[in-house]
């Protein structure tokens, strides 16, 4: 059952450690924050010590506005400073939709520039981040991290099936959330491809007072997330701080197009009365309506989805006003939205109990590291990488470990790994209770927003871009649409005589050689109309049958002139999770410039080194989610 995010710095793994806490001043960006990294650095050889200041990113719900009056939990003395700050660096880079500039992130985060480009050097060397010139770029590896708590989490690999069944009983979007300390989180999101659709992502967190699920979570709140909620409200009145949903144009009390409400008081009422009504109306019926809090013409419907009595997680039928008012949502969907999710409960109580498996075997990080720090040298923050690793020790049948396992799964010294767990329960992206750790829906919020809407062909980009550099030549991505191929991704070389193809460009799959190796993936392709092209394209139904099993066993195909008389290609196929092709990628050229047998020698390595690095990314990037081919 998921946490409720409800890490409270300092607590658990920090009264492990004694809980020392360091002195406070001013960080550069107003904010309270500890004078000194403590201990967190110096161990490591990372920097950090006396004198530095740490930006804090205590567990705020979306790094708001802080009020003057309110505190800052100190950073404990064990903490892991460069963690933190590669932390921050990750939030930034979140907030700024994946993207920004080096000195972007030196503005917004108030590190040095050079503690900066250490960050970025070490989560570029982890395979987190890519450097493009003067920007930070989040990469699909990323993900894991997300992807660790939503394995540990269960929910998704139980329940997606369901909600993705009921948007298409529907016709609506379906969503799933988790409670993130007095924010809700989503960690499924089956949506409708229309004009105006849903544009959450899995990740984003939302303000729990302006969503359906938020009174649903609130009904099991005690009085400290009250009293946390109500402190966020006052500091962040317009919703800053969630940059997922629009900012609050209107105050409490007006209707959604800013005139007074007929009903609404003269004066604004007290900040929480509405949604402490909405919670008891939701602890009375059982389900909770959004009637345009988000922005207007938004509606949703919302139920818990109970495990042991208490909410594993919250479903969401999200409409428009075009389609349904909330009363017409409510009337209308309702029944159906109560089966779903009695089917939902129904597959949490019968599905295995889900036995703690052991921890994984340690992946060779002390090697990696070692020679990330020989290769890097300082620009490596070996305390970084080995902090993050923490996270995903975490994961399938491994949703509650203890310090020892953690050390286990990483391969750290016991000492190494209590002092990233001290970190990342400060910063919220760990809970404990009685030595025993878990994850927290926040750690969703370290880059999968962004990259949870990244497309097949934006995944290969970059590593299309490596393979065209190396080999000077044209290269593309494609996939199959019925008998014919299109181009999705396409890097091109400047050359006097260049084959001249662009994106979204479609051509017959049996007489190229990305399409025959998508074809050759198909048991049983159908038999197009194999007409000729050029004199050399394969006519023949039994010759052009052949080829293709050819190209099953080899795992490449080479066409020679058959689509346009000068020009030869090579492609290799790029597989799924599953392990069908879903892509293939290719280098065209001129004849003139290799010989059939250069191709194969020269260029076939290279191809199968790029495919095996987009699958790689794609393997991460669709754990829990459809990735997009286009």
């Amino acid at each position: 059952m998921p946490s409720n995010a409800g890490a409270d710095a300092g607590s658990g793994a920090g009264r492990q450690a004694g809980d020392e806490r360091a002195p406070s001043e001013p960080t550069r960006n107003g904010r309270t924050g500890p004078a000194r990294g403590g201990e967190g650095g110096g161990r490591d050889g990372d920097e950090g010590g006396a004198g530095t200041v740490v930006p804090t990113e205590a567990a705020e719900p979306a790094d708001a506005t802080v009020p003057a009056e309110a505190t800052v939990p100190a950073v404990p003395a064990e903490a892991v400073t460069p963690l933190i700050r590669g932390i921050a660096v990750l939030r930034r880079l979140t907030e700024a939709d994946g993207v920004s500039s080096l000195s972007g992130l030196e503005r917004s985060t108030g590190l040095a520039r050079s503690t900066v480009d250490r960050i970025t050097a070490t989560l570029a060397r982890r395979g987190y981040v890519r450097l493009d010139g003067r920007d930070a770029v989040l990469a699909p590896r990323l993900m894991e991290l997300g992807n660790a708590y939503l394995a540990a989490l269960r929910l998704p690999r139980l329940l997606d099936a369901h909600a993705d069944a009921l948007a298409d009983e529907l016709d609506e979007s379906v969503s799933l959330a988790v409670g993130d300390q007095d924010g809700v989180r989503f960690i499924h999101q089956a949506t409708r491809r229309r004009a105006m659709s849903l544009s959450f992502r899995i990740g984003d967190l939302l303000p729990a007072e302006r969503t359906a699920p938020g009174p649903l979570f609130a009904t099991e709140w005690g009085e400290p997330d009250w009293a946390r909620w109500r402190e966020r409200r006052a500091a962040d009145p317009e919703d800053r701080g969630f940059p997922a949903v629009p900012a609050r144009s209107r105050p409490i009390g007006t209707d959604v197009r800013g005139s007074a409400s007929p009903d609404a008081d003269p004066s604004p009422p007290a900040l929480g009365d509405d949604f402490e009504r909405r919670t008891a109306e939701a602890r009375e019926n059982g389900w909770a309506l959004d009637d345009q809090l988000i922005e207007p013409g938004l509606v949703a419907l919302a139920m818990p989805v109970r495990e042991a009595g208490r909410i594993a997680c919250v479903v969401s039928v999200v409409s428009h006003t075009s389609r349904h008012t909330a009363a017409d949502l409510r009337d209308t969907l309702l029944p159906r939205l109560r089966a779903a999710v009695a089917a939902m409960e129904r597959e949490l109580r019968e599905a295995p109990a889900g036995a703690s498996a052991a921890p994984a075997a340690p992946s060779g990080l002390a090697v990696w590291t070692g020679e990330s720090k020989q290769e890097l040298g300082r620009e490596f923050v070996e305390s970084l990488a080995r902090g993050l690793t923490v996270i995903t020790a975490f994961g399938e049948g491994r949703s509650a470990l203890t310090l020892s396992e953690v050390a286990r799964a990483t391969g750290l010294a016991r000492a190494t790994a209590r002092r990233a767990l001290i970190t990342l329960e400060h910063l919220g992206y760990v809970t404990e209770n009685e030595h025993v750790f878990r994850l927290t829906p926040r750690v969703l919020g370290l880059g999968f927003p962004p990259l949870s809407r990244t497309s097949l062909a934006e995944i290969a980009t970059p590593h299309l871009i490596g393979l065209s550099q190396r080999l000077h030549e044209s290269v593309s991505l494609a996939v199959l649409t019925g008998d014919e191929i299109q181009y999705t991704a396409r890097i091109t070389t400047s050359r006097i005589l260049s084959v001249h193809i662009t994106v979204g460009t479609r051509l017959p799959a049996y007489a190229t050689s990305l399409g025959r190796v998508m074809l050759a993936d198909l048991p049983g392709p159908p038999l197009p109309e194999l007409r000729p092209l050029t004199p050399r394209t394969i006519t023949d139904p039994d010759r052009w049958r052949a080829v293709l099993d050819r190209v099953r066993v080899e795992g490449y195909a080479l066409v020679d002139e058959e689509l346009e008389q000068g020009l030869r290609s090579i492609a290799v196929p790029v597989r799924g999770r599953g392990g069908r092709v879903v892509a293939a990628v290719n280098v065209a050229m001129h004849s003139s410039r290799r010989t059939s047998a250069q191709c194969v020698d020269e260029l076939l390595p290279e191809l199968l080194t790029t495919a095996a690095a987009i699958e790689a990314d794609l393997r991460v990037a669709g754990r829990f989610r459809r990735v997009p081919r286009g």
